[in-house]
């Protein structure tokens, strides 16, 4: 039996770009891949669409959070985000054996399936290629081409002229037919999502869900296809982070920059400050979008002259702190534990100095030079680190053990 893909579709108020991103994959993909989708506290109109094709399309399936499925206040009405709704699909929604993570706001080319389904395999995860307009900078991973910013404006017959071209025959990025790195749209073995855990909901409601589950991916081992012979036109971030769509000026460029909301730019804040907390890292990869995991030690700072400023820009980036100003660390962790899912407590209340990496500093002599050196720990200590005591500029180093914890936080029990 021919193998066949369960598109996963969370979408907010995305009615439009999901009537557009449908219609691409039954045109060109045909009716034997089947389309999840999770209309999560949409008002649009959502609802309403995905139960009248329902009703004329076998192999679609949806689902429905009226408000009342997640809420950080009991009784709430709250959207539960795409990091879960992505999960929720996977697990309760899909039938078939490979789950492809896709956006509303993507159209699907001629012959994608068959691309996907021809690297596929256990313990590879493979992405398409992404077609974009002008809306972000370019780069090696993707093909900057303006086809239309909306579906209103989609220049859809000049798309699929220039994909009847062959244009990995004139086009310089084209000339491999894969490269290693991920992002979306992806497609994986269900077993193989759920083997690990799936998403983390420390990430919840959206924003670095997907570099946390790609870090996961390649520490188990998984190998990441990107094919350049399958292809998505991508309108990109419509929804949270764009939530009015893409505008021309009067001369038809695009500029996206300033337009993000507030909603996303205050998750997006969140989320970062917890991959750090997570990770000790910034989100890293290659110039095709692997991702580069460094180590995960176990490290505390010894900080003198804390303040606010200084708790808040430091507690991310290290495992433990220890701060003698105590009613200064009960603020801040009343303020900001809201905002995550580590206990703030058990990393800013030590009662005793335990960590493996021991950094002391006089906060008041830190320097922007000397932040960004202690956020490149890791990788100094990867390089040149050993057993003992040193000095690093104005940082006073105890390694007792150079342990590393990166595999541990392959598995998430979290869903």
């Amino acid at each position: 039996m021919d193998k066949t893909i369960s598109f996963i579709q969370p979408s907010r108020n995305n009615c439009k770009y999901l009537k557009w991103s449908y219609n691409s994959i039954r045109k060109h993909l045909g009716y034997r891949h089947e389309i999840c989708v999770f209309s999560d506290y949409s008002t649009d109109g959502t609802v309403e669409w995905c139960e009248e094709i329902s009703k004329k399309d076998n192999n679609f399936k949806y689902i429905v959070n009226d408000g009342t499925w997640f809420g950080e206040n009991k009784g709430e009405l709250n959207r539960m985000g795409h990091t879960l709704g992505y999960d929720k699909l996977i697990n309760e929604v899909a039938t078939n054996d490979i789950v492809m993570i896709w956006h509303a706001d993507m159209y699907a080319l001629p012959g994608l399936d068959d691309e996907i389904l021809k690297h596929i395999k256990p313990g590879v995860v493979v992405s398409a290629t992404r077609i974009e307009p002008p809306l972000h900078p370019d780069g090696p991973e993707k093909l900057l081409i303006d086809f239309g910013i909306e579906p209103e404006e989609f220049k859809e017959d000049e798309l699929l002229s220039w994909y009847g071209t062959y244009p990995e025959l004139t086009h310089s990025k084209l000339e491999k037919e894969t490269t290693e790195g991920i992002f979306a749209p992806w497609a994986i073995y269900k077993k193989d999502f759920q083997s690990i855990g799936g998403h983390d909901d420390l990430y919840a409601p959206q924003s670095k869900e997907d570099s946390d589950i790609f870090n996961r991916f390649v520490l188990n081992g998984y190998k990441t296809i990107q094919t350049w012979r399958g292809f998505v036109y991508h309108m990109t971030c419509r929804g949270s982070r764009f939530a009015e769509g893409a505008k021309r000026n009067p001369e038809g460029e695009v500029a996206m920059i300033g337009r993000e909301t507030d909603e996303w730019l205050t998750q997006n804040e969140r989320s970062t400050r917890n991959f750090s907390r997570k990770w000790s890292s910034y989100c890293l990869h290659d110039d095709y979008l692997k991702p580069y995991i460094q180590p995960k030690y176990d490290i505390g700072y010894v900080v003198k002259n804390c303040d606010v400023n200084g708790l808040r820009g430091l507690e991310p980036w290290s495992d433990s702190m220890y701060i003698d100003d105590k009613e200064l660390v009960e603020q801040y962790i009343n303020e900001e534990q809201p905002q995550t899912k580590f206990d703030l407590k058990e990393r800013l209340l030590k009662s005793e100095v335990d960590n493996d990496i021991v950094v002391e500093f006089d906060l008041q002599r830190l320097t922007q030079n000397d932040y960004e050196m202690l956020i490149m720990l890791p990788e100094i200590i990867k390089d040149s680190g050993k057993i003992g005591e040193f000095t690093l500029g104005i940082f006073d180093i105890k390694i007792k053990s150079l342990q590393t914890y990166e595999k541990e936080l392959i598995k998430c029990d979290s869903n």
